[in-house]
């Protein structure tokens, strides 16, 4: 499917300076050259009359025809052409003009292509009749060159005004996802007839939403803008797209979502020849993208599935090279895949799984374990660190490492999150009423809750509802979370800290270096991440860093906490190192609510 213009989207109303006007008409000389383009169908059994307008509209600079003096065969030349606009005349033998308009309007492939009607009958009931079954506009036999003229211009004006508004992303000015799956449609009935190969990108910028959320929508459509034009420069200079025949980029280029992209390939000799356009695409990411002064760094995904081996049918196709996208990602991002059953395979038990998760918090799917953090001095269990676990009907009992990925993604976490918090408070205080001490719980904090502003409200009625004492809470966050966009992190976290709970950095170590922030963070805890943990008894260079990181939160008036002990030895060098606390198998893995309880009051 071809538009034949792409209007101004800024319009060009005529304002104060004078100068406007001469502005105003070379658009209008311009919006005239770029109507002349508009592929002209006729379809007349008198050729002589179709030989006499093609001559009109040839001296007024149109050039592209699509004729037929045999009105059996207009349907298929509509399906094979998709003109712009057609020229029909009424009564012909077999098929007549209103049989033609029927079946057109009653296909949603040729319902809004302008038909103008060249006929010698002045008689009211046939106009309205033909008027009734769709008709744009009248042009009666003999035709008069310059009333033919105007009155196709007129009505390709039309056309190309909402063909604009239909056809195009009003963002970034690229064909949009109706578009996109019309072009796409007739490239592969296209390459069904001829032979031929097709390739489809599928391209989905990574992590996007962390742009919006840091810069605000206004700056987040700037970037996107931006990111448009880059990549049309890049598919207009891609010499692999020229040698195609297929280099003007607004052919093969769309729009088809938020932060999703495509292009499409066709009558390539071979998939392969993809990958050279893909890497391209990858390699203009490099440089960064600059709004109001601020640098924004962007990574891409991409997915390519070909035709006709990935799919015949345009939504398989755009499906699987969303997989090949998905699987992208997943692999680190910023690369590109090609579609295969594997990754169809992985595509489809995501899907079913991610179904699955959006009905878990209803049927109390969802529970909290529990795994004890022991104080290295006493040997006492002096705290808990509440983790997700998920009964799965059929799976069976999931861990967070099999969903709390998806769940993020799809922005379940954040009503995930708030039960999580509810539930934390109501079993501390339900161990609390059963005779245990008052034991801290630690409750885990993706980005997306710290970015959400119900974050607040959410803890603040979880305990005033539980009646918990706030500073047996504390909210443990990664160090990557925090020191992304680490100023209104801060803000975040002095709210949360004038609540009376307390703040931990979760997997210290191993995110982005945060040392110039301790002490802006209003902290009170840092947990070692099990990778410096395993080899501390072994190695002396985890030894040495370790005892640094404690040291340097002693010193800040941060308690430690080490992740992962497994082994008599490895909890024996943190005592001598001073760590505060540790929690691992060593002592319990993470326990349902009633096993902790039990292993707290055994120690008496």
């Amino acid at each position: 499917m071809e538009t034949f213009t792409e209007l101004d989207p800024t319009g060009s109303s005529l304002g104060e300076d004078p100068g406007e006007a001469n502005v105003l008409a070379g658009k209008a000389r311009s919006l005239d050259e770029r109507l002349k383009t508009a592929t002209i169908m006729m379809v007349d059994d008198e050729p002589i009359t179709t030989e006499v307008i093609k001559t009109f509209l040839e001296d007024a600079g149109y050039s592209r025809f699509i004729t037929t003096d045999q009105s059996t065969e207009a349907m298929d030349l509509l399906e094979r052409e998709i003109p712009d606009v057609l020229l029909l005349d009424l009564m012909m033998p077999e098929v007549s003009g209103y049989d033609i308009m029927r079946a057109m309007r009653s296909d949603d492939r040729f319902r809004f292509i302008p038909v103008l009607i060249l006929t010698s009958s002045v008689d009211a009931d046939s106009r309205l009749m033909a008027l009734e079954l769709g008709a744009t506009d009248f042009l009666a036999k003999p035709v008069d060159p310059s009333e033919l003229t105007l009155r196709l211009r007129n009505t390709l004006a039309a056309k190309a005004y909402q063909d604009q508004l239909a056809y195009y992303d009003p963002l970034t000015g690229l064909p949009n996802r109706r578009m996109f799956m019309e072009r796409l449609n007739w490239a592969l009935r296209r390459m069904e007839r001829t032979g031929g190969r097709a390739s489809l990108m599928h391209i989905g910028l990574d992590k996007f939403k962390k742009v919006n959320d840091s810069l605000g929508p206004r700056l987040g459509d700037q970037v996107l803008a931006s990111f448009a034009r880059r990549l049309e420069e890049c598919v207009r200079a891609s010499d692999e797209v020229a040698r195609l025949g297929t280099n003007h980029s607004s052919r093969n280029l769309s729009r088809i979502g938020g932060d999703e992209f495509t292009i499409v390939l066709s009558d390539i000799p071979h998939a392969e020849l993809t990958s050279g356009i893909a890497q391209r695409v990858l390699d203009i990411m490099k440089d960064p993208f600059v709004v109001e002064g601020r640098e924004v760094f962007l990574n891409l995904s991409i997915g390519i599935a070909t035709h006709p081996d990935d799919g015949l049918e345009p939504d398989r196709l755009l499906k699987n090279a969303g997989s090949a996208t998905y699987f992208a990602k997943h692999s680190g991002g910023n690369t590109y895949h090609y579609y295969s059953a594997d990754i169809n395979a992985r595509s489809e038990e995501r899907m079913r799984l991610e179904s699955d998760l959006r009905k878990a918090l209803e049927p109390n799917e969802l529970m909290l374990h529990y795994q004890p953090k022991i104080n290295l001095a006493t040997g006492l269990i002096t705290g808990v660190e509440a983790l997700m676990r998920w009964q799965h009907p059929s799976k069976g009992l999931l861990s967070p490492a099999s969903f709390i990925t998806l769940a993020e993604e799809t922005d379940l976490i954040v009503p995930m999150g708030e039960w999580a918090i509810q539930e934390a408070c109501r079993q501390q205080q339900a161990w609390v009423a059963d005779g245990l001490p008052a034991m801290n719980v630690a409750i885990n904090v993706s980005g997306r809750q710290l970015r959400n502003e119900c974050l607040i409200e959410t803890l603040r009625k979880a305990i005033e509802t539980s009646g918990v004492e706030p500073d047996c809470l504390t909210i443990e966050l990664t160090e990557s979370i925090l020191m992304d966009d680490a100023q209104h992190n801060v803000d975040i976290l002095k709210r949360l800290k004038e609540m009376g709970v307390r703040l931990s950095i979760d997997d210290f170590g191993t995110g982005y270096s945060s040392l110039a922030y301790l002490r802006t963070f209003p902290l009170d805890e840092l947990k070692v991440d099990k990778s410096f943990i395993d080899d501390i008894h072994a190695n002396a260079d985890a030894a040495a860093i370790v005892d640094a990181i404690v040291a340097m939160a002693h010193r800040l008036g941060l308690k430690v906490v080490a992740e992962g002990v497994e082994t008599e030895l490895q909890r024996a060098r943190l005592a001598t190192i001073g760590c505060d606390s540790w929690q691992g198998y060593l002592r319990a893995r993470p326990l349902p609510p009633a096993e902790l309880r039990t292993l707290v009051t055994e120690q008496g």
